[in-house]
């Protein structure tokens, strides 16, 4: 009997011990994923102010962020007092309203760029690359992605979601102008969205290039390290349960989201970006990228850059390798 009571308590404390972590599990995937729950926590807060901690605070660094955002926010006013441009939307098919800016150029153009933000950010992050793209005569459309910002949603989707709603946004581009040749400008999670849409069988051919710019290899071992460094927990098999509750909860597994096993597929020409001193992705993660990329490809590391700064710390050097990759890549760039 005695034996019988003890065999009882301890599977109590198992079960108990197995829902609590569970529970606990459910808890992570919320305060990582789901922007809702992430504000009640205040986690947007806590990321932001994590992320500027690990920036690279050089004082040319500074200098350049100031500039740039101080002939954006020139530029946006002129385009606006102009109208040229205007909120556009799709619907997804599991009937989610997405929203973009688009920035319709002064002359006719048949280059077209759409620029990708990163994990919990907003399309206002990619404007001075709009900026940029549109002084070079494209159209430009800067979308929110999936739950982000104006954008509707129920888990950020680590580039899984992600690169099959940007399809919607080729789509939307091939309507406006069949003969449009298209880039794909991404940041982080925006990178590796787009390095995942090379990926995929049906990509349409008139996407001509793709800027990947501190891009990780896959949300699998991004969250590995972040389960470590936020929550100061094992990645596994903290990792593994995420996995299979994120694909209950939310249709999809965290190993689905890799880009290093679609750029192995990938026929589109690719510049990878990062700089070298990225506390937040690995620059080694790039490097992984282009090795494993099977398109034609090429490589630029900043030197004393941080995660999505390597445009702020040597602007000229992004500029003019993204102008020459370009120029290599669409006629008439």
């Amino acid at each position: 009997m005695k034996r019988k009571k003890k065999k009882i308590v301890i599977c109590t404390i198992m079960a108990t011990a197995l829902t609590l972590y569970f529970l606990l599990v459910n808890f992570l995937v919320s305060a990582a994923l789901v922007p809702s729950f992430m504000q009640k926590l205040e986690v947007f807060d806590r990321i932001t102010e994590n992320s500027y901690a690990q920036q690279v605070q050089t004082a040319d660094i500074i200098t350049n962020r100031k500039a740039e955002l101080n002939e954006t926010e020139e530029w946006l006013r002129d385009v606006q007092s102009q109208a040229k441009c205007q909120k556009i939307s799709v619907r997804t098919q599991d009937g989610y309203t997405l929203i973009a800016e688009e920035f319709l150029p002064d002359g006719e153009s048949h280059n077209w760029v759409l620029l990708l933000h990163g994990y919990t950010g907003w399309k206002e992050e990619m404007y001075p690359f709009a900026f940029w793209y549109h002084e070079q005569g494209c159209h430009v459309i800067v979308p929110d992605l999936r739950c982000q910002g104006e954008s509707e949603g129920d888990y950020i989707g680590m580039g899984w979601t992600d690169h099959y709603d940007c399809m919607l946004w080729i789509d939307y581009i091939l309507a406006q102008d069949p003969n449009a040749r298209i880039v794909l400008h991404g940041q982080s999670m925006g990178a590796a969205t787009a390095l995942m849409m090379t990926g995929e069988e049906g990509l349409a051919e008139n996407v001509c290039a793709v800027i990947s710019d501190c891009a990780y290899t896959d949300a699998y071992s991004m969250f590995g390290e972040k389960a470590e460094e936020w929550f100061h927990l094992p990645a596994f098999p903290l990792v593994d349960t995420a996995c299979l509750i994120l694909r209950l909860r939310g249709g999809y597994d965290l190993k689905d989201a890799s880009a290093i096993n679609a750029v192995k597929e990938s026929t589109t020409p690719t510049l990878f970006i990062h700089g070298d001193e990225d506390a937040m992705i690995s620059v080694q993660m790039t490097l992984d990228l282009y090795e494993a990329a099977a398109c034609e490809k090429e490589l630029l590391i900043v030197e004393g850059a941080g995660h999505a700064q390597a445009q702020e710390k040597d602007p000229e050097t992004y500029y003019d390798t993204i102008r020459s990759f370009l120029e290599r890549n669409l006629t008439d760039f």
